[in-house]
């Protein structure tokens, strides 16, 4: 059965079919966050330090560390700003050691600049995930190698030179590609989880019957995990969190293992806690009951963040004193 680990300095996260779902928080990303990109760029972290908290509390097993920030005001003085390769490395180290001293999960290194997947590679503990590899060449022959070097897994993402294809039998063969080309760089499956790629329902009517349909694909016919960036399916819709919380178990019960999404989101997490217990990933619902206390919370007027923060802290895990 395909396992894919990945490991904090003193926790271990397994993806997979028989494990429950796994929640990958993705607010550490300043793309399209305007006061946060504005902060980072004034070299404040408080925002980036609230996210990693309230994330785990909420339920994220590992968190996504995007330095995709865009220094505009800095460029006017220094134009070496202008460039991703020099913003991106320095952040990209500063935000993984940060995070890493308040909460102990696993990281997702998130970057399109190899140069800062090395930098969060370097400092982060244990054995993180990377994101991304797609099927391009050059991404193929720089990427791999890296993953190969530090023996972790990574999300493979279903598009290559042409595009992104409307089309889920291309988008198929572009993972087999990827899958293929790892294996010839000693990188076995279980270390690459797909994001087969969500499209907007708006858009496409057959969007979500295309995703689970390859994930099935994707669980059968090459044995991989499955990942996505869960709100793409409600991208431009009203009431998109009604839109996830129905999308998400769907894809559960179709197959997919993980997703980047944002889990201060109390009818989403609701959601997966439920799936979890009713595809037999949660024993005897002792996650579920544990949920429905902080739903009890909520509905008395509490923040789902601060009802979540309040029941880790009773059980004692989740984070740690942080550090100088």
């Amino acid at each position: 059965m395909t396992r894919t680990v990945v490991e904090s300095k003193s926790k271990t996260v397994v993806i997979g079919f028989d494990e429950p779902f796994c929640v990958i928080g993705e607010r550490i990303n300043p793309t399209g966050r305007k006061k946060l990109n504005l902060e980072l760029e004034a070299g404040d972290f408080s925002t980036v330090e609230r996210d990693a908290v309230e994330q785990v509390a909420c339920g994220a097993m590992v968190l996504d560390i995007n330095s995709g920030a865009v220094f505009s005001n800095r460029m006017a003085e220094d134009p070496r700003y202008a460039d991703n390769n020099f913003v991106e490395p320095p952040l990209m180290r500063e935000l993984v050691t940060r995070v890493q001293a308040l909460v102990d999960v696993p990281l997702c290194i998130d970057s399109s600049v190899p140069e800062a997947l090395m930098a969060g590679l370097e400092a982060a503990e244990g054995r993180p995930l990377v994101n991304s590899v797609t099927g391009e060449e050059e991404r193929l022959e720089v990427v791999l190698p890296l993953v190969r070097k530090y023996n972790v897994p990574v999300v493979a993402i279903s598009n290559d030179e042409t595009g992104i294809s409307e089309d889920p039998d291309v988008r198929f063969a572009v993972a087999k590609k990827i899958v293929e080309r790892a294996a010839d760089h000693g990188i076995p499956a279980h270390d690459i989880v797909v994001d087969p790629l969500v499209m907007p329902v708006g858009a496409m009517a057959s969007a979500g019957r295309q995703v689970f349909a390859l994930v099935r694909r994707l669980r059968e016919e090459l044995g991989v995990n499955t990942t996505c960036g869960a709100s793409n399916i409600s991208f431009g819709l009203p009431h998109r969190h009604g839109i996830n919380a129905a999308f998400l178990p769907m894809a559960i019960a179709a197959g997919m293992t993980s997703a980047i999404m944002n889990p201060v989101r109390l009818q989403e997490m609701e959601a997966i806690r439920a799936a979890n217990f009713l595809m037999n990933h949660d024993p005897n619902g002792a996650e579920w009951i544990r949920f429905a206390r902080i739903a009890e919370a909520v509905a008395e007027g509490r923040s789902f963040a601060e009802a979540s923060a309040e029941a880790l802290a009773a059980r004692g895990d989740g984070r740690r004193r942080r550090r100088g």
